[in-house]
C-alpha cells in the first residue's frame, strides 16, 4: 500500500505540490533520498534490490511517483521493477513496453504536462488537467477513505497559503482509521485490512518506510524533502534537497 496527493498548477504560487508515502517491507533495502550519480539529474530515494526508485524528481523539468494497483493477484518476480520505469520515466529514457511490469499506477510530470500511466486492465496515459489528484493502490481519484483524507488536508494546506511543510508531514504521518472506514473493495480478511488501511502504517514487518514532499513554486524553484522511519514508526532520518526546474515556455 502506498498513497500520495498532487496539486498540479492548482494554486498561483505553486507550480506542483506532491506529498506521499512509501509502503514496503521494512527488510527490503533501500538508499536514502539524494542526487543520483546516473542519471546526474535525477533526486530521489533508490530501491537497492531493482536499483528503482518510487519517487523523485528531475532538474530537467520531471517528477513521477508509482503506486502498486492490487486486485490483479500477487505481483510476477520475473517482471521488470516498476522503479526502474519510474526512473527511466524520470531520465527521459526509452522504457520498456508497460505491459512487462507488474500492475502499476504512475503520475509522471513532464515540462507542462502531466499524465497519469497504468497498465491494468490495458495500458493506458491520460493527460492531467491542472486540479487536485490522489492515488493509492486503486484507480485514479478512486475514493479510498484515506486518499480523500490526504487530498483534503493538502486542499485545506494549499487554502491557507502556507509555506511551511510541516502540517503535511502531520497528514503523512496519519495513523487512525480514515471515518469511512477501509478500501471500498476489501478482500475478506478485514483485520489485515485495517492495519493498511491508515494514511500512516505502522508495522514491524511491513509498513510506512518514508514519507516525501515535493514543493515546486511558479517560478520552478524547487525543494524534495524526505523522512525516514523505523520498523517502530519511529522517523530515522531527513533528507532535503535544492533544485530548479527549467522555467515553462511563455
Amino acid at each position: 500500500m502506498c498513497i500520495m496527493a498532487m496539486a498540479w498548477n492548482a494554486h498561483p504560487r505553486w507550480r506542483l505540490i506532491l506529498i506521499g508515502n512509501r509502503d514496503e517491507l521494512h527488510a527490503r533495502p533501500a538508499a536514502p533520498l539524494a542526487r543520483w550519480d546516473q542519471p546526474a539529474s535525477l533526486i530521489a530515494g533508490r530501491d537497492l534490490l531493482s536499483g528503482g526508485t518510487w519517487l523523485g524528481v528531475s532538474e530537467q523539468g520531471r517528477a513521477a511517483i508509482v503506486t502498486n494497483l492490487r486486485g490483479y493477484g500477487a505481483p510476477d518476480p520475473d517482471r521488470a521493477s516498476r522503479g526502474v520505469l519510474v526512473a527511466d520515466l524520470l531520465a527521459g529514457r526509452k522504457t520498456a513496453p508497460l505491459d512487462d511490469f507488474n500492475p502499476f499506477n504512475l503520475i509522471l510530470v513532464d515540462g507542462e504536462q502531466a499524465h497519469f500511466l497504468s497498465n491494468r486492465p490495458a495500458p493506458l496515459r491520460t493527460e492531467l488537467t491542472p486540479g487536485l489528484y490522489g492515488l493509492s493502490n486503486g484507480t485514479l481519484d478512486a475514493p479510498w477513505p484515506k486518499t480523500l483524507a490526504l487530498k483534503s488536508a493538502l486542499l485545506d494546506w494549499l487554502v491557507a497559503g502556507a509555506a511551511d511543510p510541516l502540517p503535511l508531514f502531520d497528514a503523512l504521518r496519519t495513523e487512525t482509521l480514515p471515518h469511512a472506514g477501509i478500501a471500498p473493495d476489501t478482500p475478506s480478511d478485514v483485520p489485515a485490512e485495517a492495519r493498511v488501511s491508515p494514511i500512516f502504517i505502522r508495522n514491524p514487518t511491513y509498513g510506512t518506510r518514508c514519507s516525501t514532499i515535493v514543493a515546486i513554486d511558479a517560478q520552478g524553484e524547487g525543494t524534495i524533502t524526505e523522512r525516514r522511519f523505523d520498523p517502530e514508526g519511529k522517523q530515522s532520518g531527513e533528507s532535503s534537497i535544492a533544485f530548479t526546474w527549467p522555467a515553462p515556455a511563455e
